[in-house]
């Protein structure tokens, strides 16, 4: 199966955020819905994706080759869980930067927006950011523990992942 130059971009884009969700391929493409996300797997990048035990969108090993694209996430293969390293966009990575640690109290969105607000000074909305840490969560660098609100904390020391930022 031979692609276009923008289907090898959004396969990259599944290379890279995999782990993902239609809503966050839908954000990346600037597409109308979840629904046109999936039309457009299912008509072109076919051979290169498969939803996961969770549905989530991950790239076969052959996709990930033939775009020469690091993928998000890459686990030590000697230890199970959390990754060792993950690519992610900027926001995600300053988000690491402030969440509480594994041995921390988890903490609310709230909490980590204004964090983020005084360490980097950005005014970031709070649903970007909460759809951040779901991200983040699904790459099992997150943790959420529910209080009366979803409340979260890193899954990994700090010191045991590399974060590096994606384009």
């Amino acid at each position: 199966m031979t692609l276009s130059e923008e289907a090898r971009e959004r396969l990259a884009d599944v290379v890279e955020l995999q782990p993902t969700k239609n809503s966050e391929l839908q954000d990346r493409w600037g597409m109308e819905s979840g629904s046109e996300v999936h039309q457009y797997l299912e008509g072109e990048l076919g051979d290169y994706y498969f939803r996961d035990d969770n549905s989530l969108i991950r790239a076969t090993a052959e996709a990930a080759d033939l775009v020469d694209v690091e993928p998000g996430i890459e686990t030590d293969p000697d230890e199970e869980g959390a990754p060792s390293r993950i690519r992610v966009p900027e926001r995600q990575a300053q988000i690491v930067e402030v969440l509480a640690g594994p041995d921390e109290r988890s903490e609310s969105v709230v909490s980590v927006l204004h964090k983020l607000r005084d360490r980097f000074d950005v005014d970031h909305d709070a649903e970007d950011v909460r759809s951040d840490l779901q991200s983040l969560r699904r790459k099992d660098v997150v943790e959420v523990e529910y209080r009366t609100v979803p409340t979260f904390r890193l899954a990994v020391s700090r010191d045991d992942l590399e974060v590096s930022v994606s384009d």
